[in-house]
């Protein structure tokens, strides 16, 4: 299969640009440099020069704080470039994934949200994600939605990633103790992207890994339990003694409806997919 992935310098687009490659596809991968997404014209000429099967599309404005000051900037990426994505695959004939976020949902829910959750997104990020959603569906019918979220892996710069390196240096870390998810592993994403591509089912997924899901706190103190760090290293707080400028939900993990129904296997349990993740930074680290 051709593949077309956009973000490319960006966690999520590397590990699936690596994975697709491993599995033999033909990866087209861009940046906003090659393919403004945002640019109908840029868009269309990089469909017509590259005609890809699928698109995956992990290009995003992902800064949650960022987005309070930089609307614009955030609807640009998250909303006008999702549909112009949209638009352009069912012109060309291309399946079309793209990821959206956990943050839709308001986080009154304790349990796990489905797909029969209605979304009611807090900040201006989570406010676009959705309307991305959205606008991909009106633009194309045949969209396939990701809605994944606590995502970390190689090459990231979010608190999920960095956590390993600041732990094993010795750093003091604070990890809220009070907000719930489910985290996903950027590798196993990647896969599943590429299966809802083969798929080609049209309909909203829920992709993270499996288990109860878990707090930042938790999540670290497993860091330093699989990785042999210092667990003395983790100090809990509150999300209310943190000044944020965009509100979070308190609770956002996410299970799936659909996955099973459709001959998808369940992802990996979270602790597994971060001892994978641990194993492979140390790697790195050692090379």
């Amino acid at each position: 299969m051709k593949i077309l992935i956009t973000g490319a310098n960006g966690m999520v687009a590397r590990a699936a640009s690596e994975y697709c490659s491993a599995i033999g596809d033909e990866v087209v991968a861009m940046t906003r440099g090659e393919m403004d997404i945002a640019d109908e014209g840029s868009v269309d000429t990089a469909f017509r020069q590259h005609r890809p099967d699928a698109v995956l599309n992990c290009a995003a404005y992902t800064n949650v704080d960022g987005a309070e000051t930089n609307e614009a900037e955030s609807r640009t990426a998250n909303v006008t470039g999702v549909g112009n994505l949209a638009a352009a695959a069912r012109t060309y004939g291309s399946r079309f994934v793209t990821i959206s976020t956990d943050f839709v949902f308001d986080g009154n829910n304790t349990g796990f949200y489905t797909q029969r959750d209605t979304p009611n997104p807090g900040g201006l990020y989570a406010k676009t994600k959705y309307e991305g959603e959205r606008l991909a569906a009106e633009r194309n019918a045949a969209s396939i939605i990701v809605r994944s979220g606590w995502i970390y892996g190689h090459g990231g710069t979010n608190f999920l990633s960095v956590m390993p390196r600041l732990l094993g240096d010795g750093r003091s870390i604070t990890a809220i103790s009070d907000s719930f998810g489910t985290p996903t592993y950027a590798g196993d994403l990647a896969r599943r992207l590429r299966e809802l591509a083969e798929l080609n089912m049209p309909c909203t997924f829920h992709v993270t890994n499996t288990g109860p899901g878990t707090s930042y706190f938790e999540f670290a103190q497993t860091v330093c339990e699989i990785g042999g760090f210092d667990t003395g290293l983790v100090t809990p707080v509150l999300s209310s003694s943190l000044s944020r400028p965009a509100p979070r939900p308190a609770s956002s993990k996410l299970a799936c409806l659909f996955s099973e129904r459709f001959g998808l296997g369940p992802m990996p349990d979270w602790r597994d997919a971060l001892t994978r993740f641990l194993a492979g930074e140390n790697a790195i680290k050692k090379g």
